[in-house]
This record gives structure tokens, sequence and C-alpha cells, in this order.
């Protein structure tokens, strides 16, 4: 039985007379703006479905064996701590009801109530299906550690399977990794599945040899990384070829299953991609928040989820109600964690500014977002970044990219071991590999009996139609 509780948890003694701020989401940007507001007269409630701070950029990293999930998702309790004026609920916001200003969630079969004063969305955006969420079940994408986790166990168990498997036939699919999408996260895990196979696992098999493992990144767009240019997203092409990557550009996904996918090329023509592993990095969606938001509010959603905020990160008509990060459409904002970041200090500020001063929201200046640069590595001593008019690429990047990921962790300790762990992968090695049979054969063993149901479900469906067919 759900236990709800009717009394909402920040409505004790300690918070009858201060500002109650509630943050969704513990990303870059609700733990920015939790953090700004560590000096203000207010108390602060921060509710996540995650008890953990995920530093995103780095997930492929774990999805490849180089890092551990620890040294990129610091629990937000241990982060926010000493924090006096912050309390962390660990629950699925399910609802938000803006006229009487509270939060539901559920924390497993618990239910719990927040109010508030202000409201600071920052539920970010889920992996994109272009409508086609069944793609999902065969190519996962990588917005979670249990993406990454997943993803880590189908790579190592197609190579695990390859090893002893006398079908060549399966060899071949199985040793055929698939990544859809040649936007950064793509880009960053085609490379390195492809030195995971060619760098690191040599010599590790005695029956079949991993550099013979093909690496596809499939995308519907005409370049690699678009939104760096055409220089560095050729020189990002040129690289990921140099290292066995197979570009197919101009190539739109139109079906995948567990045997592998169906893509459509310009001419209108079909065909099949065998692969066992499918990586869909193609697309986002924002949190389903943000819809329930607009319906509330008038204000009004794009097509892919994201909230037309006001220029000061504010809903219409509602100045105590504030949506950032990737949830957002304002002025071709990125779904960039600078982004998130620069908006939670924002909008943090202009809550501590209002408390303090009983200052009009209508005074408020419009968020402005300092863009600090893109950059994506490739593979080992390669990357490409754009800073304003420079754009930098190969080894100078890849240093500049090391530099900018370190000093966005969390905590020294998380430094210290993502750094030796970033140089022992410069000697070939990751030690983060490890694997149970469990995640390398269930998960598969469950995927292909449920395909051979569907495929059976369609024959019988189809053996049906024929018998009710009349006669000529």
């Amino acid at each position: 039985m759900t236990g709800y509780s009717h009394s909402p948890m920040n409505s004790g003694p300690s918070t009858e007379n201060r500002h109650r701020v509630v943050i969704i989401g513990s990303g870059f940007g609700g733990l920015a703006a939790a953090r700004a507001l560590e000096k203000a007269d207010v108390d602060v409630t921060l509710v996540a479905r995650t008890g953990h701070h995920l530093f995103q950029p780095l997930l492929y990293q774990v999805a490849t064996g180089i890092l551990s999930v620890g040294e990129i998702a610091p629990s937000t309790r241990l982060v926010l701590r000493d924090q006096k004026n912050v309390t962390v609920a660990l629950g699925e916001v399910d609802q938000i009801d803006v006229t009487a200003r509270t939060v539901h969630a559920t924390a497993g079969h618990v239910d719990f109530e927040l109010e508030y004063d202000s409201l600071i969305v920052a539920a970010g955006a889920n992996q994109s299906y272009f409508g086609n969420d069944h793609f999902e079940h065969w190519a996962p994408g990588m917005k979670s550690i249990d993406d990454a986790l997943e993803l880590r166990s189908r790579i190592m168990g197609c190579f695990e399977q390859a090893e002893v498997t006398d079908d060549e036939e399966e060899r071949r699919r199985l040793l055929t990794f698939v990544v859809v999408g040649a936007g950064p996260t793509g880009v960053e895990m085609a490379g390195q599945i492809a030195e995971l196979a060619r760098r690191t696992l040599k010599h590790s098999f005695r029956r079949i040899d991993p550099a013979r493992a093909r690496v596809i990144l499939v995308d519907a767009a005409p370049a690699v990384l678009p939104p760096f240019g055409n220089r560095l997203g050729n020189a990002a092409r040129a690289r990921l070829e140099e290292i066995g990557v197979e570009i197919q550009l101009n190539a739109m996904v139109t079906d995948v299953d567990y045997y592998g996918i169906e893509v459509k090329d310009p001419d209108g023509s079909r065909r099949r991609i065998d692969a066992t592993c499918k990586i869909w990095s193609a697309g986002v969606q924002a949190s389903p928040l943000g819809r329930m938001l607009a319906e509330q509010t008038g204000a009004e959603v794009d097509r892919a989820g994201r909230v037309l905020v006001n220029k000061d990160l504010s809903l219409p008509g509602r100045p105590e109600i504030f949506v950032i990060g990737d949830m957002i459409n304002l002025d071709n904002l990125p779904g960039v964690s600078p982004v998130a970041i620069q908006g939670g200090k924002y909008v943090a500020k202009q809550i501590a500014r209002e408390v303090a001063t009983g200052r009009s929201p209508a005074a408020r200046r419009p968020f402005k977002y300092f863009d600090k640069g893109s950059m994506a590595t490739v593979s080992r001593y390669s990357a490409v970044a754009k800073i304003g008019p420079f754009q930098l690429q190969g080894f100078i990047a890849w240093v500049l990219w090391l530099l900018v990921h370190l000093a966005f962790l969390i905590g020294f300790r998380n430094r210290v071991i993502t750094l030796l762990s970033w140089g022992l992968h410069m000697g070939d090695h990751r030690s983060h590999l490890n694997s149970t049979a469990r995640w390398a054969y269930g998960r598969q063993a469950l995927a292909r009996a449920e395909q051979s149901a569907e495929r059976e479900t369609d024959r019988a469906t189809a053996d049906r139609d024929t018998d009710r067919a009349p006669a000529d």
C-alpha cells in the first residue's frame, strides 16, 4: 500500500517563516542553484529521482570502462551535507500544482508533497527516438548510470559471445557495433569503442581478433558534429576513420530490432546493417514536467518538449516558477551543461535578492549566457574545440578538454582518481571493464526471446489473415 504524506515535508516549524525554494533535479542546473543559495535567507528542498549528481559529459567513459560510476556521480547528500539550509529528498516528481504551489513526488511506495514559494525546475532531458520509442529496447541511449552500465554489459557481452560461437554469421553480427547520431556523444562513443577493440582488448582473446570489429557511426545529417562547423567536423571525421570507424551520413534509421537496424539512403533505398549492439545518441526530449507546467500556465513548448520561457527564465504569469537547463527554449541556447550552470546561478541570485530586499520580479535583468565554447574528444590525444573565434583540433584541444572536465568534476578526490584513470588509459589499461554472466548474456537472451516471440506473433497474424481471405 502506498503511504501518502498529507502534511508537506517542508512545512515544519523551522521553515514556517522562511521563503521555501523547491528545486527539481540534481543535475548541473539544480545543483548550481542549490549551492548558490547557501547564504540566502531561504530553506531549500532539492528533490531528484536519483541520489547522485551525474557528470553526464563523461558517462560514455563509464560505458567503455575508463572510469567508474563513483568518479562521475557523487552522492548529492554528501555534496550538500554542509549546507545547512538544504534538504535533499529522493523522489520522482509526478505532479506540480501551480495554483496550490505544491510538488507531489513518490519515493518507492511512499508519496510526499512539497510546498514552495519559489520553484526551480531543472529536470533535464531524456533520449528522443523521434516517435519510435520501441527503438529504445534494442538501441538504448546514454542519459543515466543505468544506461552506461547496460551499454558496457552489451559491448563486453558481444566480445565474449563472439569468442565462443562457431557460427560465423552470428560472430559478424556480434562484432558489429552501430552508434546512431554523429553529435558529440555519438562521436565520443564510437571513438572509444574503436579504441577498445583495437588497442585495449588486443591479444586478450584466443579465437577472435577484436580489431576486426566493425564500428559504424550513422546519422541522417550530412556532417559529423554539425554545431562545430565544417573544419572541425571534417577533422573529427578524418580521425574517426583513421582509427577504423565507418561513417555513414545521410542515412536515416527507419527500424531497429534485435538483429540490427534498417536505414534509408538519400535515393530512397533501404538496407539493413546486421548488428547485435546498437547505441542511440541521435536526439533528446525534455522532461515531461515541461509540458505539465505549460498546460497550467499557458506557456508554449517546442517539438522537443522544451518550454519557451521569459527572458528571466520564469514562466508567463508565474514569476515564482523558473525553468532552466535542457528544458528551456530561449534564444537558441544549446542544451549543454554551462547553460544549466549559469541559469541555476542566475535564478538563485534573483530569488536571494528579492527575498532580501523585497524587490519586485519586474525589476529582474534578463538572463545572459556567456558562451565558453564547445569541445568533444574523438580519441586519445585527439579532440576538437570551438571557443569563440578560435577552432582547435588534435592534441592541444585534447589537453584543453582534459583540464576543463577535471575542473568541472565535483570533489578533489574524484579529480585525482579520474586523472589517474586517464593516465592508465593512455597505457591501454581500463580498470572498469568488469561484467557478469547476467550482464553479458542474460539481457541478450531476454531480448532474443522477445524478438522471437514478436516474429511468431506476426507470423500467426499473417496466417490468420490468409485463412480469412476470400477465395477467388
